[in-house]
């Protein structure tokens, strides 16, 4: 297998709802609200009519994206035998997608991400997390970790405890090692180990310029250049309208944005691009093509709605 994805399980359930649904639910429009209580969400979910559901989260996005282009994937992520569940696998399947991982039920529910879509085309999200943040190292299987060329990791994942062990388990099982630091919350929550795993324990790195600059509490961007330059690893950068660059063992590479696009939905734009970016890094592109076709990815993406194309 080239690349086996291991994240955050989330069944991406899409309602359509009027302004006084927003309202009247105290959620703030176009923000995401988590939610830590199972009845509250539920109670939620009540009287909504479902259009559609996805089989989500952040690496599960680039792991779908990276099978539609022609790759051989797989992915790991922890979800209930429930209707969430069962739909999650059956989602991933559909996609080519090697599922390594037996659903059993759970004292908690299949991760959900709640989207509910106002007629303006505005998206509020509510997610409730369920039993998806809970993997532990018993939910991996070393000779599926051994049998993959990169074990692709997520930081929403990375969390005290069962996680961390997960997250051990992983890099010491793997031929290579990716991992996406996915949000500028998750880097300033895990400060310290995420710091570890960039310096001493991952091969290939994708952060945002916000991410990286606060990981290593840059001053300028020169800082982060020249932080990239001393760990001798790859380092992939995304820099919003500056574009994006990646350094490689000291070297630096650089492409631009795309000009005049149609942004619809910026969601899944990290994901699609770092799925761009290791079709490229697996299939032996460039250096330079890899960032191309990472940048291709997303721009695609954010002209439609969804992180899914």
């Amino acid at each position: 297998m080239k690349i086996l994805g291991i994240g955050n399980a989330i069944v991406d359930v899409i309602c359509k709802v009027d302004e006084n649904f927003i309202k009247n639910n105290n959620l703030t429009k176009g923000l995401m609200k988590l939610f830590f209580d199972e009845k509250e969400f539920k109670q939620l979910l009540t009287n909504l009519k479902i259009e559609k559901t996805v089989s989500g989260g952040s690496v599960a996005n680039s792991i779908v994206a990276l099978s539609q282009l022609g790759n051989e994937v797989g992915f790991i992520g922890k979800i209930s035998d429930d209707n969430f569940g069962i739909k999650y696998e059956e989602g991933l399947i559909k996609e080519n997608v090697n599922y390594l991982y037996s659903r059993k039920k759970e004292n908690l529910p299949t991760g959900t991400c709640l989207i509910l879509v106002t007629p303006d085309s505005e998206r509020t999200m509510c997610t409730y997390l369920g039993i998806a943040g809970k993997i532990s190292n018993e939910d991996l299987n070393s000779n599926d970790l051994k049998k993959s060329e990169i074990i692709f990791l997520e930081g929403y994942l990375w969390d005290e405890g069962e996680p961390q062990k997960a997250f051990e388990k992983a890099i010491l099982n793997s031929n290579k090692t990716a991992m996406s630091l996915s949000d500028q919350f998750c880097v300033d929550r895990h400060k310290p180990n995420f710091l570890n795993l960039v310096k001493n324990k991952l091969d290939i790195i994708f952060a945002n310029e916000g991410e990286i600059t606060s990981l290593i509490d840059a001053k300028n961007f020169d800082q982060v250049i020249t932080f990239g330059k001393e760990i001798q690893k790859h380092l992939i950068i995304t820099r919003g309208e500056k574009g994006a660059i990646s350094i490689i063992n000291g070297e630096v590479f650089e492409i631009k944005v795309k000009k005049n696009l149609k942004i619809i939905d910026l969601t899944g734009a990290g994901d699609l691009f770092a799925a761009g970016y290791l079709h490229g890094y697996i299939n032996e592109f460039s250096p330079q093509e890899c960032l191309g076709k990472g940048t291709d990815m997303s721009s695609k993406i954010i002209q439609q709605i969804g992180a899914r194309i």
